[in-house]
């Protein structure tokens, strides 16, 4: 499950703290060589049979989230060594950026079918008569599966009346929506980065902590300490991230001691986008092309490219929220720099496209967000609350769960066509997204508005997010109460969609480059 708190969720977040605390102090990094001593003071290993062996494996996460690629067991650097190399003030994601730590890697068995202590050894044997293949044999009287025979059909578990019949799946395997999880030739967990579009859905489900993103937080502390003028743009999915009672102006008064700038909502780049999308999807649909689908999941549009390249000019031209306002920021303001702050993943690579690096500079997860403020003591109790400027329409913060870029895109159609009739249909998780645009290749959803999110439940259950999806829904839904515009179209943002293109005379879809 996700979101509960655990000993890996509190690691985490020791290693962000530790990692911001280091780059905010500055000076002589060797002392980076005793964080794993510090984090893990004590004798014996806490999760692990060997400190020794828990010790290795913080130091890996402290790596990466310096920036730095993993390493293999074989090869010796000290951490100091790479803490020199990554105390810059730029520095873009290389690839993988999910990575494996593969001595912390539990090796969990394949999937497949097990009958537990439940069994009751009943005279129905419904799960013997159920199994297409005789594989489920007795032994005095209780049922027993044999391997070599079992189809993982799932029909024994099905038929069985006291449940007692399990499936053992990898949780690694079973939250990725790609398949792109294999195993080495130990049986440990391999990421097959062909398939793999960096949702990081693996990485918050794996029981033993071994999977790991990289970090620019390292970078980013490094660009404000040395002067750098840093606008952060948080999305819509904070609401309740950092607690239930924090405030939106707390919060950007936080951001403040942190040393950004200034603080703008990735909500008002959702409501241009929605505008956008709603332009194009009224010039093309059905005129040009069967159906459009949504672009503000970079993981879904990855995977739709990848997966379905009949399907890849039907996607949006528009550009994500996030690049969006990034853009608005640098046009405004082209000395500064911009940090994404939210809930994904998969944003860290989007923000690497050559089309898009020259607007974002930094990505960073709320996780990571987090440890920054816990690096500077940052007590919310301890903050005024100043009136939050919400500036983003209802819709437009509904972007950050999922059927909400559908509906904002709808909503503006109705506004600027009110007879026209919009279907659309929108799927969670990337397994219910390639599922949607099979039945799309049919011809089934000709004519419909198409929205894909990565994460089950959308933005708000990214793989950097802090607190429970369903909590976040409920926060995000006060969120949206809170918002004085009932429609993107009222953004006061909309004339400034100019200087997102080319000229006022070039008017072609801000996505297009």
């Amino acid at each position: 499950m996700r979101n509960i708190y655990c000993g890996i969720a509190d690691m985490r977040k020791q290693v962000f703290v530790e990692v911001a605390r280091l780059a905010y102090e500055g000076g002589d990094y060797h002392r980076v060589d005793k964080l794993p001593h510090k984090i893990l003071p004590d004798e014996p290993g806490n999760e692990r049979d060997s400190i020794f062996l828990e010790r290795a494996i913080v130091a890996e996460r402290i790596r990466l989230a310096m920036g730095h690629s993993l390493r293999s067991a074989s090869h010796q650097e000290p951490l100091s060594d790479a803490a020199d190399k990554t105390a810059i003030r730029e520095r873009y994601y290389e690839p993988p950026l999910i990575n494996i730590i593969k001595y912390a890697c539990h090796a969990c068995p394949d999937t497949h079918y097990e009958v537990s202590n439940a069994c009751q050894s009943c005279l129905a044997r419904h799960c013997s008569n159920a199994c297409p293949k005789g594989a489920i044999s007795f032994l005095h009287g209780r049922a027993e599966i044999d391997q070599n025979k079992c189809i993982k059909c799932g029909k024994c578990k099905a038929a069985c009346s006291y449940q007692a019949i399990i499936r053992f799946e990898r949780p690694c395997q079973e939250a990725c929506g790609m398949d792109a999880i294999g195993k080495d030739q130990y049986g440990r967990a391999e990421i097959n980065y062909d398939k793999c579009v960096s949702c990081g859905m693996c990485l918050v489900n794996c029981p033993f902590g071994a999977i790991v993103d990289k970090s620019q937080l390292f970078q980013l502390i490094h660009a404000i300490r040395g002067g750098d003028k840093v606008i952060a743009v948080i999305a819509p999915a904070f609401w309740g991230q950092f607690g239930e009672n924090v405030t939106p102006g707390q919060i950007v008064e936080a951001m403040k001691i942190l040393g950004f700038q200034s603080v703008k909502e990735v909500a008002i780049g959702a409501d241009l986008c929605a505008i956008e999308e709603a332009e194009e999807f009224m010039a093309c649909v059905p005129a040009k092309q069967p159906y459009m689908a949504t672009s503000c999941c970079p993981a879904w549009s990855v995977m739709a490219k990848k997966e379905f390249p009949g399907a890849a000019p039907y996607i949006s031209m528009t550009m994500t929220p996030m690049v969006l306002t990034a853009r608005l920021q640098k046009k405004r303001d082209p000395d500064c720099k911009v940090a994404f702050i939210g809930p994904c993943a998969a944003k860290k690579l989007e923000a690497c496209r050559r089309s898009v690096r020259s607007d974002v500079d930094f990505v960073l997860t709320f996780e990571e967000l987090r440890g920054m403020m816990e690096a500077k003591d940052i007590d919310f109790a301890q903050i005024p609350d100043v009136p939050a400027n919400y500036e983003a329409s209802a819709p437009g913060v509904g972007f950050a769960a999922s059927g909400g870029v559908a509906k904002a895109v709808e909503d503006v159609i109705h506004r600027l066509e009110p007879d026209r009739e919009v279907k659309t249909v929108y799927a969670e998780g990337l397994r219910e997204c390639r599922k949607m645009l099979r039945i799309a290749r049919t011809g089934k959803y000709d004519g419909y508005l198409l929205e894909g999110m990565a994460c089950p439940g959308g933005c708000i259950a990214g793989a950097g997010t802090i607190q429970p999806p369903e909590k976040s829904r409920r926060v995000l839904e006060q969120y949206k109460a809170s918002a004085p515009k009932g429609n993107p179209l009222d953004s006061d943002y909309k004339e400034d969609l100019y200087l997102l293109h080319g000229g006022e005379d070039d008017w072609s879809f801000v996505g297009r480059h």
